[in-house]
């Protein structure tokens, strides 16, 4: 019977005890939309309120399914927040509410769901985070899609990227995942019949995202990601309960990659095994003492194997340990394999004896392990006559190459000689006091620090040395060699037997030392760099402290490539210590543009531009791919251990992490400079724009007053075009402190929208009305549909919209080019919208300029002498993006690639106006006004649109027309001039 590891089982009542703090999460998973994963999750949780729980629901999305509302009767539902967001209230899961509640469970549907801005937490999983913390068991749902590493997978496969994403630690930290299947063909029987989408959204999902293929890829990715964490599961059980037996529950191989000629042969096979049993498979290579000695011919063979076992999909590890089947027998039980896999040998008779074939002992001592050996095909007669012979002398080779690899320097030889001198003399001042038999131990002494301090070699020329110069100066006859008594020809055998076997165990923990060492400072390497990183406030910073980092380790010349704004890497050169820097003909720009446009490794030792000096690695980070590492080590072979690669990988991830946390308080702190920043200059623009206002109307004012005393006067007066000039100014500058008024107000969050079903066609010609000095020298032509539905706007904001860009328009066209303002509806992701378009005959938008414009203090053209503090554009963004519409711009281009002026465009979202009065209760409430008012006032109009238009004043000044308080309803536009309009074209 096994017992447990004491530190194992206190990790896990550690562990079973923090559980025991928390709320239990249960997932119920599936492969994509439709499957019913909510209906399952309502059908357990109305089981668990029958058996008394107390169950609250935070909030479930029935998508309008009739058969899963129905579920939600009987049950405690929390009521949503709603959050205020671009003018409109948006309803979210309330946090707050449900941990005041404080339910023994709660259901919280959707857990990739992105919240609401203004919500405590971006994602929804963060909230269930919370709640797990505050005690509370948590029901809820997740598409296969929605899985951080499973993101790019699905989107290769479906051609849609999902952008709402879990991490996987979310979804393996769960107590309990429920798989919710569905076989495609019902699926999209259900598509069909609108049970998941509405009629029209199904038609166009079935087309695109949910086709047959792609809901079998899903529901296979679905299968085994939930097989994945059911048999992670079991390892984690197997572990705290010290099972040693196998489970087979799940296919497993691992294949025992040695040395020998046969490596590939052996890796492929395994390769088909693991195929046809369609199971995951492991090559791994045991590195001994012995091994670890063997010429580089022989380890390059091995390296070899285990690359090409990666790239047959086998996931490879090294090993290390003195006894390789015990190594290979305890990782195998770690990792629950069901197979092992192992070479055949031919070897038979005597030879077989002296050298037991790996599959033999591990055969011995595999127990419940399956194990299958491949054997090796043998060629014709001729080759296998032959194939003594040249493994004879392959042996050979290596082993004179590995004994030319080891051989110590000529001085450790003479240092064994020397040692053998030094200890002839003490001991022929100690051979008349003690036995000649105690003489012996003072050359085993020197026969250990020889091999420990000089080497194999000169240890094992020490023992023979020691033989001989204890039978020539103390055996008698001495100063002879030869032996007058045999016993001690004994001695002299057990003498030179001992001292090679102390040599070669001295020699080998020597070596295993050497090893370990290196391994320890590699780990304390990584550690170090860590903690530096960790500590690093600059990109410069990290790039120094990772280059010297990866130099040391490595024994490498290092160069980090970084992108630009642009995105194309440039090199970041380490100026404190030029010599671990890499450049020159050794550094390849091209190459590391290509790493980091493909994310993938390339350069020496890989398949991609193999030729390259040097090895370029991604620098991946969670989000994006961060730069370029460039590697060129001392030693070609230093990177070919697979150890060595994870380690650079290693390394490599931690700089990548490292750069994007400072790229992150980059931003963050930009973020916090741009915000006080913005804030002050708010404060000063709206100190400004009151302090100036007042003064501006006054002016305006009497400028107004002295420019009608001039036109009533019949005689013309030399200060008539100064009066005018200074009107026009005054009322150009009176738009601009509007202008500053109305973007502190809008960032300041003062925008409330007055929303009334309107006509577009009204706010147009408001807005022309308004605007019709500008527009005085440009002909307008209106063509709007007449089938444009009523639309729900703030009349007075778009009237601002349009006059905005009517300014901006004539502003910069020249005069007497028309303007053209026209209308559409179009459909964006299955929503319906009205698109405006206004047009000019102007010179464009300059290059790049197209989204820029939009933003504050941006003007198109940066040296002009058109008039104007560039917030007009981003007015006229700020009142779109409250009406939850888009707002462009782009060049008219002609056939001939001739710009033909600029086209300002934004878009509005149609919802359903509400249902029409009856009939008969107009005619009804039409009789009663007439009847009471018809012999009161016989002049009075004949319609309510002819009211509307008596009750207009004649003329309204630009600057009450600009602002964003309230005003007159518009004129219709036949009151607007001056205008060129075709009967609704």
């Amino acid at each position: 019977m096994n017992r447990p590891d004491p530190d194992a089982l206190l990790d896990r009542l550690q562990r079973e005890e923090a559980k025991s703090q928390r709320g239990k999460l249960k997932i119920f998973f599936g492969a994509s939309a439709g499957v019913g994963k909510t209906y399952a999750m309502l059908l357990a949780a109305r089981r668990r309120a029958d058996e008394g729980t107390d169950v609250v629901i935070g909030i479930a999305e029935t998508h309008g399914r009739t058969e899963t509302a129905a579920l939600l009767e009987g049950l405690d539902v929390l009521p949503l927040a709603h959050i205020e967001y671009r003018g409109r209230k948006l309803g979210e899961f309330d946090l707050d509410a449900a941990l005041a509640r404080k339910p023994q469970l709660i259901l919280v549907d959707e857990l990739a769901h992105s919240n609401v801005p203004g919500a405590r937490h971006l994602k929804r999983w963060q909230d269930v985070h919370e709640l797990l913390d505050a005690g509370i068991d948590v029901y809820t749902t997740v598409n296969v899609q929605h899985l951080e590493s499973l993101n790019d997978v699905v989107g290769q496969i479906t051609g849609i990227r999902v952008w709402e994403t879990v991490p996987d630690r979310v979804f393996d930290g769960a107590d309990e995942v429920t798989l919710v299947d569905l076989p495609a063909e019902e699926l999209l029987d259900r598509m069909r019949d609108g049970k998941v989408y509405l009629p029209q959204q199904a038609e166009r999902a079935v087309r695109n995202f949910f086709r047959k293929g792609n809901l079998i890829a899903l529901r296979e990715l679905a299968l085994r990601r939930t097989a994945d964490r059911v048999d992670a599961q079991m390892r984690e059980y197997r572990a705290d309960q010290s099972i040693q037996r196998i489970w087979q529950a799940r296919e497993r191989l691992l294949v025992c990659v040695g040395p020998g000629p046969d490596a590939p042969m052996l890796v492929r096979g395994a390769a088909r095994l693991a195929a046809s049993l369609r199971a995951d498979w492991i090559a791994v290579y045991v590195e001994t003492p012995k091994l670890q000695r063997l010429p580089d011919a022989r380890r390059e063979r091995t390296l070899n194997a285990l690359k090409l076992a990666a790239e047959l999909g086998a996931e490879t590890a090294t090993l290390a340990g003195t006894d390789a089947v015990a190594a290979v027998i305890g990782y195998a039980r770690v990792r629950n394999v069901s197979k092992l896999v192992a070479g055949a040998s031919s070897r038979s008779g005597f030879s077989r004896w002296l050298r037991r074939p790996l599959g033999d002992r591990i055969a011995e001592r595999a127990g419940d392990l399956d194990l299958t050996l491949i054997g090796t095909p043998q060629g014709s007669d001729a080759d296998a006559r032959r194939a003594p012979l040249d493994a004879g002398a392959s042996a050979w080779r290596d082993a004179l190459g590995a004994a030319r690899e080891r051989r110590s320097p000529p001085s450790a030889y003479g240092g064994a000689l020397a040692i053998c001198a030094v200890i002839t003399a003490v001991a022929s001042q100690l051979a008349n006091h003690i036995d000649l038999t105690n003489l012996v131990m003072l050359y085993l002494l020197g026969v250990i620090f020889a091999a420990a301090r000089l080497g194999r070699g000169p240890g094992v020329v020490l023992s023979f040395l020691s033989v001989a110069a204890f039978d020539f100066f103390f055996v008698p006859p001495r100063m002879s060699l030869s032996v007058t008594d045999t016993q001690y020809l004994l001695t002299f055998i057990g003498m030179l037997l001992t001292s090679l076997v102390i040599s070669h165990l001295t020699s080998s923990l020597r070596h295993e030392a050497s090893v370990a060492r290196r391994r320890e400072q590699r780990t304390g390497a990584m550690y170090e760099m860590a903690r530096e990183l960790a500590a690093a406030l600059a990109t410069e910073q990290i790039v120094g402290i990772g280059s010297r980092h990866v130099s040391d380790v490595f024994r490498a010349r290092v160069a980090i490539l970084l992108p630009d704004s642009a995105d194309q890497v440039k090199q970041k050169i380490e100026e404190t210590d030029p010599a671990i820097t890499l450049d020159g003909a050794a550094l390849d720009i091209d190459v590391g543009q290509w790493v980091y446009d493909q994310q993938k490794p390339a350069g020496h030792g890989t398949d991609t531009l193999p030729a390259a000096t040097a090895l370029y690695l991604p620098l991946k980070a969670p989000m994006r791919t961060r730069g370029v590492l460039a590697v060129v080590t001392h030693d070609d072979r230093e990177l070919d251990v697979p150890e060595q690669q994870r380690m650079l990988d290693a390394f490599a991830a931690q700089i990548a992490l490292a750069l994007e946390r400072v790229h992150y308080v980059d931003i963050a702190r930009d973020a916090l400079v741009n915000m006080e920043s913005e804030r002050l200059r708010n404060s000063l623009l709206s100190a400004i724009s009151h302090d100036l206002r007042t003064p501006l109307t006054a002016i305006v004012g009497f400028s107004s007053m002295l420019a009608q005393q001039h036109e009533a006067s019949l005689e013309s007066k030399p200060g008539d075009d100064l009066v005018e000039s200074i009107h026009e100014e005054a009322l150009r500058m009176t738009g601009i402190v509007t202008n500053l008024l109305d973007m502190a107000r809008l960032q300041a969050g003062g925008l409330q929208l007055n929303r009334q079903w309107s006509l577009l066609e009204e706010t147009v010609g408001a807005a022309l009305r308004a605007c019709r000095r500008v527009l005085a020298r440009h002909p307008v032509q209106v063509k709007l549909p007449l089938d444009l539905p009523l639309l729900q706007l703030d009349a007075v904001l778009m009237e601002r919209l349009f006059s905005n860009l009517f300014e901006n328009a004539a502003k910069y066209a020249p005069q007497d080019t028309p303007l053209v303002i026209g209308a559409e509806r179009i459909e964006d992701d299955g929503k319906p919208f009205v698109r405006v378009n206004v047009d000019d005959a102007g010179p464009g938008l300059p290059a790049g300029m197209e989204a820029r414009v939009f933003e504050k203090f941006t003007r198109g053209e940066k040296e002009s002498a058109k008039p104007g503090i560039g917030l007009g554009l981003a007015i006229c963004r700020a009142i779109v993006d409250a009406h939850g519409g888009t707002i462009g711009a782009t060049n008219r281009v002609a056939p001939d690639g001739r710009i033909e002026g600029a086209r300002f465009w934004f878009t509005l979202p149609v919802e359903t106006p509400p249902p029409a009065p009856d009939a008969s209760d107009l005619l009804e409430a039409f009789d009663v006004s007439e009847a009471s008012e018809a012999p009161d006032a016989p002049d009075a109009p004949e319609t309510g649109t002819a009211l509307k238009e008596a009750s207009l004043p004649d003329s309204a000044s630009p600057a009450s027309s600009s602002t964003i308080s309230p005003v007159a309803p518009a004129k219709p536009l036949a009151e607007s001039a001056p205008i060129s309009k075709p009967a609704h074209e």
